[in-house]
């Protein structure tokens, strides 16, 4: 079983997940749509999933999975590593 990390949503996990399944760079709006939730939703959380260091943004709307994501989907994260600003939570 992976870390429990604080700040994370259920849509969040469901983003790395999706991004890992596929293996492919996706906007969070097709990303949003793959998961069945709001696109703006998701772009705010495509952003903080990024500041953590789990995606990568490639260019003005498009992310990819990194290691760190990969790693913590296989539960090899120390989740205080992944600390990002409070202000979004």
């Amino acid at each position: 079983m992976r870390p429990r990390i604080d700040w994370m949503t259920r849509s969040d996990d469901r983003t790395l997940e999706f991004l890992a399944d596929k293996e492919i760079v996706a906007s969070a709006s097709v990303i949003a749509v793959n998961i069945d939730y709001n696109p703006n939703y998701i772009s705010r959380r495509c952003r903080r999933l990024a500041e953590a260091g789990l995606i990568q943004r490639i260019d003005s709307s498009n992310y990819r999975l990194t290691d760190v994501g990969e790693r913590y989907l296989s539960g090899e994260i120390d989740p205080d590593k992944l600390e990002v600003d409070d202000e979004e939570s």
